[in-house]
């Protein structure tokens, strides 16, 4: 590693929570010079996608960043910097590609699920619903429409990890409930969340990109694999794959992502 890497990787992994880990490398991101972070970065990369354990725990953190801020300023001057300095391994985590067709209507036109009422409840209503200490409308509340409601009950302590691998899984799936999602470290940092994401071919590529630097060699596989993931996200974990040392190498590092 060198110098400046060191120091990020120390500084990530000296942190005892995710979300503390995201919210320093946005901060690193938005104030270093911005040529020299990104060389560091594609070299943590590369580590990481050669299964060093330090640089797999750290680009966890790095992956989680990309997902939810995909249209920040300091990624866009990452990106540049990605194209100018052909930088290989973090062009993996930032690659775009097509959006898929929307096959929901947009929020203030879906339909909205019948809570018992007698009529439509308000957004506000249903965001109060989604903050109650109950599980008595969740069946209602994971299939609503409206982000603010899905953002509300993300936040809510009942909710379960299978209720947020729910919301990720359903085929159609909206795109402002993956990116509620992507947003909630709580749930992002679950392996089984992050790959229900991947595999939903109408997850945001935005979202589901970064994503994949986090992935076990399993998951990988599986994403390769699937019946309708996306073009890209298969080429993009194809390549992941083919930079994987020999299993036995990977084990130890693919164990730190799993728990």
């Amino acid at each position: 590693m060198d110098r400046e890497l060191d120091r990020v990787c120390r500084v990530v992994l000296a942190l005892p929570e995710v979300g503390l880990r995201v919210e320093w490398l946005r901060d690193y991101l938005s104030t270093a010079p911005i040529r020299d972070a990104a060389l560091s970065l594609d070299h943590l990369c590369e580590a990481s996608e050669r299964s060093d354990p330090d640089a797999r725990e750290a680009v966890l953190s790095l992956a989680m960043l990309f997902a939810r801020s995909s249209e920040d300023a300091f990624v866009g001057r990452l990106r540049f910097q990605v194209e100018a300095l052909h930088l290989l391994s973090l062009g993996r985590l930032l690659r775009r590609a097509p959006v898929p067709p929307r096959s929901v209507p947009p929020p203030h036109q879906a339909p909205v699920p019948d809570y018992g009422r007698g009529r439509e409840l308000t957004v506000g209503e249903r965001r109060s619903l989604a903050r109650a200490p109950t599980r008595r409308v969740f069946e209602k509340l994971l299939a609503d429409p409206h982000p603010l409601v899905i953002r509300q009950l993300l936040e809510n302590p009942r909710l379960t990890e299978d209720d947020v691998v729910r919301i990720a899984a359903r085929r159609p799936v909206r795109p402002e409930a993956v990116t509620a999602i992507a947003r909630a470290e709580r749930w992002l940092k679950r392996p089984r969340v992050r790959l229900a994401i991947l595999l939903n071919p109408g997850s945001p590529p935005s979202v589901a990109m970064p994503l994949l630097a986090a992935c076990t060699r399993t998951e990988l596989l599986e994403i390769v694999h699937g019946g309708d993931t996306s073009k890209a996200l298969r080429a993009t974990a194809r390549e992941l794959l083919a930079r994987r040392p020999p299993l036995e190498q990977s084990d130890a590092a693919d164990h730190v992502l799993l728990h």
